[in-house]
């Protein structure tokens, strides 16, 4: 599984600055405004062949204890929990506050590894900087910069130091991992215990009744699986628990560690954003999906109907996944929606020809050439296979990368239908040819 690193510290130290830097995006809000992240915020990063999972979280104040700035503190500490390592944030322009050293006494009694980055030291003699947090007593501090990226690289590599490389098990190459996701109480347990044919997990009819992801061997029609179930994933200004607030990292982490994702979505309630918010996800994941819309049976023509219509507005960008109308709690369209889990299995982990897709390649811009860039018309020469799970394939070429986000679905669509790649995101990259002749130009 991923490592997962959770960033603390108290407000306005530049967490969700470091946040964004690790994950490479701008997911996290940036202000000078202390407190401005209030839920725990989630990314993905990768460091060489390294991945990881970032966990952003709130100003902490340990001693608060009551209010928002308590609930904020309890995600903090549910967050340092499920951490594998964690960074703790300071400011070196500010220097050691009473605050920091509360902090460092909780995290002190921690049994897992914790880093000191002193951030915002550009500009400034990062060595004298950092000795003053020594004080701390969390070991060897180092400064930072994360609006800059100064120093981040190094601490990184010190946080992920200890973890090894992913790697495949011979032994699991053959078992399939499906993990099953979606909102509370959609019946994602139900289907568990529907398919094991015994009560293997608890199905309560209230949300939030899974709390962890289970993992459970299975066999079906003599392939293995691991089936794993996943807590209910609410829109946060739903969520008032405390505990199921924080299950939501292990099924992110199960997202990610699945081959599969049957993503459950709950038919007598009207389909939310949220379904789609997880859908979406899932797709940024790379992971082969299949979506179960549950409690199908004893619903009418009309409901059906209207159901159906929403589902193909709000899941448009879901093309490559198959939709199976289900109950699992009457064992209805389950065999089809496993069918569907071998195809989309199959399709994640297609081996792709190099000479074929060069073919299709060559086909496809025959029919329908890129549009121009200014005064060039991009021209993809080749392609081979980048990856697998989720297939990658990659694109030589003059210019590819100004190739249009339209052309670029063109050619999804057109390597979808030559290679049947239905129930698996496909990612395609685009490499630019070197000019032999750019260095030689005025000479």
């Amino acid at each position: 599984m991923k490592p997962t690193l959770v960033l603390v510290g108290r407000p306005n130290v530049g967490k969700s600055t470091l946040f964004n830097r690790l994950t490479k995006s701008r997911d996290a809000i940036v202000a000078d405004i202390p407190g401005l992240t209030r839920d725990r915020h989630y990314g993905h990063g990768k460091l060489g062949n390294k991945p990881y999972l970032v966990v952003d979280t709130g100003g902490f104040e340990p001693l608060v204890k009551e209010g928002i700035l308590h609930e904020m503190a309890r995600q903090t500490e549910q967050a340092i929990a499920e951490a594998d390592a964690v960074v703790f944030v300071v400011d070196g322009r500010t220097g050691i506050t009473p605050h920091d050293k509360e902090i460092a006494n909780k995290l002190r009694r921690l049994e897992r590894p914790v880093f000191v980055a002193v951030n915002k030291t550009e500009g400034m003699n990062r060595g004298m900087v950092a000795a003053d947090f020594h004080e701390l007593g969390l070991g060897e501090p180092y400064a930072i910069s994360a609006s800059h990226g100064e120093g981040v690289r190094g601490l990184v590599e010190l946080a992920l130091e200890s973890f090894p490389e992913p790697t495949e098990d011979d032994e699991t190459l053959d078992v399939t991992r499906v993990a099953i996701v979606g909102r509370p109480n959609v019946g994602k347990s139900t289907l568990i215990n529907t398919l094991l044919g015994e009560e293997r997990v608890i199905a309560f009819d209230a949300p939030g009744t899974t709390r962890d992801a289970i993992e459970i061997d299975f066999e079906r029609n003599g392939r293995k699986y691991v089936l794993v179930d996943t807590a209910g994933m609410r829109r946060r200004g739903k969520v008032f628990e405390t505990i199921e607030k924080f299950s939501v990292v292990k099924t992110l982490k199960s997202i990610e560690d699945a081959n599969v994702v049957i993503l459950m979505i709950d038919a007598r309630q009207d389909v939310s954003d949220q379904d789609a918010h997880i859908a979406d996800f899932i797709v940024q994941s790379g992971r082969a999906l299949v979506v179960a819309i549950n409690k199908w049976d004893h619903l009418d023509a009309y409901v059906r109907q209207q159901t159906k219509a929403i589902l193909e507005r709000k899941f448009k960008f879901l093309d490559f996944a198959r939709f199976h109308f289900i109950s699992a709690l009457e064992n209805v369209g389950l065999d089809n929606l496993f069918k569907s889990v071998d195809g989309a299995y199959a399709a994640a982990m297609a081996k792709l020809p190099t000479p074929k897709l060069a073919r299709v390649l060559a086909d496809a811009v025959a029919r329908q050439a890129p549009p121009r860039h200014g005064i060039f018309r991009p021209k993809p020469r080749y392609a081979h296979q980048g990856g697998s799970n989720p297939p990658i394939i990659v694109v030589h070429g003059n210019a590819v990368d100004h190739i249009s986000d339209s052309y670029k679905r063109y050619l999804e669509h057109t390597f979808r239908e030559a290679f049947k790649l239905q129930g698996t995101p496909l990612r395609i990259q685009f490499v630019t040819s070197k000019n032999p002749y750019a260095d030689k130009e005025g000479k």
